[in-house]
């Protein structure tokens, strides 16, 4: 399997960050974890998008925006250097808005490149960045329908608490905990071969 790396959005990847958007429309998939780069796809330039994830450094605008603290990162291929999905690690999220909409981990993978693992190492980077954090214990939210990353959290050692409703997109939602410092202890051996820390 490739190996996979984290890295924080600049100019420099610009076109190819439009390109991922776009093959995302093309396969009529959801855009999921983007730190709102989806945007750009109605009038946000991406150099906007870029002094927004600056922008969102600042917790008194974030409070004002209701949202949480987080990192989004693109997961990045390094045999060909392709950005083959993305990643929000958020942070420091309040009782108040884990019950009610937020979660610690979002990722996506584009549509030509599923089905072959990525998302689990990408979900297991997301914990490495999660222990960086501080967070001990974090909160998944999937869709009941969505077979592959209902797998996904559960092979990284997610355990099901609840199945309800989810008034933020009203689907039927698996809410799912995991132990970061465990989980990364039981699955470093087998992804310490697919992953490259920067």
């Amino acid at each position: 399997m490739e190996k996979l790396f984290l890295e924080i959005p600049t100019i420099n990847r610009k076109q190819e960050a439009l390109d991922y958007l776009e093959e995302n429309v093309e396969y009529h998939s959801n855009l999921n974890s983007t730190g709102s780069m989806d945007n750009c796809l109605d009038g946000m330039t991406y150099e906007e998008w870029l002094l927004e994830l600056e922008r969102r450094k600042d917790i008194e605008y974030l409070n004002r925006i209701n949202r949480c603290q987080s990192k989004t990162f693109f997961v990045v291929r390094e045999s060909d250097n392709k950005i083959v999905g993305m990643i929000n690690v958020r942070y420091h999220i309040s009782e108040d808005k884990l019950k009610t909409w937020a979660s610690h981990i979002g990722y996506g993978i584009r549509p030509t490149e599923r089905r072959k693992g990525y998302a689990k190492i990408a979900l297991y980077l997301g914990l490495l960045e999660e222990q960086k954090l501080g967070e001990d214990r974090i909160l998944l939210l999937c869709d009941v329908d969505n077979i592959g990353s209902n797998k996904t959290i559960l092979s990284l050692g997610g355990e099901l608490e609840k199945t309800k409703l989810d008034a933020y997109d009203d689907t039927m939602t698996n809410y799912y905990w995991i132990n970061v410092s465990d989980a990364i202890e039981k699955n470093s051996k087998y992804y310490q071969d697919y992953i490259k820390i920067k």
